[in-house]
């Protein structure tokens, strides 16, 4: 007799939610918790937490292959890291999966971990957040940016199958791999009875940003921003919440501008509750990134009801969210026109209501297509004489 078990999905990040916190950690957050019901999750990280390398929450098994190390490295992705990490991922030659999926960043795992795809004959599925040119590279690196966008455009071809984290990012890799590409897309989603079930916190505000704190999101022009709007004789106050390695310059530029009074900065939220809680509790949600692969805090705040302000940058694709609202203005990448667009809203903002465009990025929806992916893997399986019962979509 045939014993039936559940497909084991192994996921690859060497970030997590909550101990970092962005769009990506908090995709695999939602998706990984609920794919649990359908196979047998296993996520492959650093060690964020303290104590044993193996853990379990939410019928999710966590393991550290590696050591936690940081990140970021003079306000850059450390290269370091990438190596070390994608070094470790080897450890998953030993062990048991069905279906191997990656977030791209930072491309040097994907190299090893196509090679533990094809020596293990199991499917490498990868998702891709954003897709950068040759000239945002060479800004971002200097030189050696020509050697990072030739090692992004191999890494996309590695994959048996890419998942777009946006319909813009998708038309982006089919721009570059072909319209015949294996692309997915499923877009990162929201938890709309978690949001709706989630007062405003006591403490007001007139603006707020939810943001990792790194020097491409340009909250430093959000503070540009509202010393403007002081200076004009608009007395605005300002949350911050998020952390990362900007966090010390941020603060200094506040003290700089004499915003101390009127800037909170919030890099102890732990719950996604608590946020939406600080967000309900704003008027403008202010959102000035140069880059953005999707923009998920800009999807939370539309679902809060605020009123959203983010950029024109043709590779902030927060933009296109912002664009489909009533209540999304978008603007131009300085801080006068973020200053200026912020003042309008604020003096006539947008309709009250809940849009019901913001039900097409349900997290189960996105999970059934992230689940539809993985699941061509899984037919693989059943042709080698495993049951049917195997499916990962219902």
């Amino acid at each position: 007799m045939t014993r039936h078990r559940h497909p084991v999905i192994a996921l690859v990040s060497d970030a997590i939610y909550p101990y970092h916190r962005g769009g990506k950690e908090l995709r695999y957050h939602e998706l990984a918790r609920r794919m649990a019901g359908r196979a047998d999750v296993h996520v492959y990280t650093m060690q964020w937490w303290p104590g044993p390398r193996v853990r379990t929450e939410d019928s999710v098994t966590f393991h550290a292959i590696s050591p936690l190390i940081p990140l970021y490295a003079g306000g850059r992705r450390s290269m370091r890291q990438a190596v070390l990490f994608a070094l470790a991922c080897l450890r998953l030659l030993g062990r048991r999966f069905d279906v191997l999926e990656a977030d791209h960043m930072p491309y040097l795992q994907i190299f090893v971990l196509r090679l533990v795809a094809t020596l293990r004959r199991k499917r490498f599925v990868v998702t891709w957040h954003e897709v950068w040119d040759a000239g945002y590279w060479r800004e971002y690196l200097g030189p050696a940016g020509l050697a990072a966008w030739f090692t992004q455009w191999l890494a996309m071809r590695l994959p048996d199958h890419i998942i777009a984290a946006s319909t813009q990012t998708g038309d982006r890799l089919r721009a570059i791999l072909g319209a015949r590409a294996s692309i997915t897309v499923a877009p990162n989603g929201i938890d709309l009875d978690a949001v709706r079930g989630c007062r405003p916190a006591p403490a007001a505000t007139d603006l707020v940003v939810v943001s990792r704190l790194v020097a491409h999101k340009r909250v430093g022009m959000l503070l540009d921003a509202v010393a403007m709007l002081h200076a004009q004789g608009v007395p605005v106050t300002c949350r911050v919440i998020g952390d990362g390695p900007e966090r010390p310059a941020l603060r200094a530029q506040a003290r700089a501008l004499a915003l101390d009074h009127a800037v909170e900065f919030r890099h102890d939220v732990a719950e996604q509750r608590e946020v939406y809680a600080l967000m309900k509790a704003a008027k403008v949600f202010v959102f000035p990134s140069a880059r953005e692969g999707f923009g998920i805090s800009v999807l939370e705040a539309l679902a809060c009801g605020l009123d959203v302000v983010t950029t024109s940058d043709p590779d902030n694709l927060a933009r296109h969210l912002a664009e489909r609202s009533v209540r999304g203005v978008v603007c131009e990448p300085t801080a006068k026109a973020v200053a200026e667009a912020t003042r309008r809203l604020l003096t006539n903002p947008g309709p009250a209501g809940a849009e019901a465009w913001l039900a097409d990025y349900d997290w189960d929806t996105m999970t059934d297509r992230v689940a539809g992916a993985f699941g061509a893997g899984i037919a693989a399986r059943r042709a080698a004489g495993y049951p049917d019962d195997l499916a990962l979509v219902p």
